[in-house]
């Protein structure tokens, strides 16, 4: 693949419900988006977002912003909204985080990338979780507790001038059996090959809930079959690229990501320059 591309900057970050860590009683969302943003990346994939935010995102970041739902706000097993959800989180973020809210991932692009196409996929859903637990062998716990939360890789393809390119954001299952994540950036990877056309480069970013060490998928998705580089060395928070030169992925010293001597979020950023 030999695709040409002005530079781009890409950043992903898990904003962990904008809760600082160790978590307090407020939360720093719009401070988060903001300061990912200030330096204008290219494209800016964000997870554990709280669903009222998604309106929000495209005024603390001066970027297009293209979100999904991955979780729907709920009280216990009732339906809700993200405004109930939003008021009862303000009585403490740190120990509410997204009971009431739901969660949603989201892309933010630049000035220079126009929208085309826009997709998301279910990383987990039923019948995806019921081939794998027969072939993993998963005993009913870890069946329940991987479909507790719904998941989802989002994909999009941008033009920049004469170019084109696919993006894809997802945000992996959560869980001590490091297989139920592994499955699902497995899946996302499909997904996201399927968007793209033949010859176009692939980005695929976010939250793999896996680390280099621990995943079989990693290993495959960086061999010559698939053929992206890029995994992150240590951490969970991934840029893979497939079609386009990349710079080694950077991950956001603590001082970076401190707010008034707040360390924001569980997760650093990460990110690649590629082009």
């Amino acid at each position: 693949m030999g695709s040409t591309v002005e530079r781009l900057l890409v950043r992903t970050w898990n904003l962990f419900h904008g809760n600082t860590l160790p978590p307090g009683r407020r939360a720093f969302l719009e401070e988060m988006v903001r300061l990912a943003s200030t330096d204008r990346p290219d494209v800016l994939c964000l997870q554990e977002l709280p669903l009222w935010a998604h309106g929000k995102l495209a005024g603390w970041s001066a970027m297009s912003a293209v979100a999904d739902v991955a979780q729907r706000p709920m009280l216990g097993p009732l339906p809700s909204t993200s405004g109930i959800g939003r008021i009862l989180t303000e009585l403490h973020h740190g120990l509410i985080r997204s009971a009431f809210t739901g969660q949603g991932n989201a892309i933010l692009l630049g000035s220079e990338l126009a929208l085309v196409e826009h997709r998301h996929v279910v990383l987990n859903s039923r019948g995806f979780r019921r081939t794998q637990a027969r072939q993993l062998g998963l005993g009913g716990h870890t069946r329940f507790a991987w479909a507790k939360e719904r998941r989802i890789c989002q994909a999009v393809r941008l033009r920049r001038g004469d170019t084109m390119l696919v993006v894809g954001n997802l945000h992996a299952t959560g869980h001590s059996d490091r297989r139920l994540a592994d499955a699902e950036v497995l899946r996302a990877a499909v997904f996201v090959d399927g968007v793209a056309r033949p010859e176009e480069p692939v980005l695929l970013c976010g939250d793999f809930n896996v680390n280099v060490h621990e995943s079989r998928t990693l290993a495959d998705l960086q061999g010559s079959e698939w053929g992206f580089t890029g995994a992150t060395p240590a951490g969970v928070d991934h840029v893979l690229v497939r079609g386009l030169p990349a710079a080694a992925p950077v991950r956001w010293p603590e001082d970076r990501r401190r707010l008034d001597g707040r360390l924001l979020s569980d997760h650093a950023p990460v990110e690649v320059e590629v082009g």
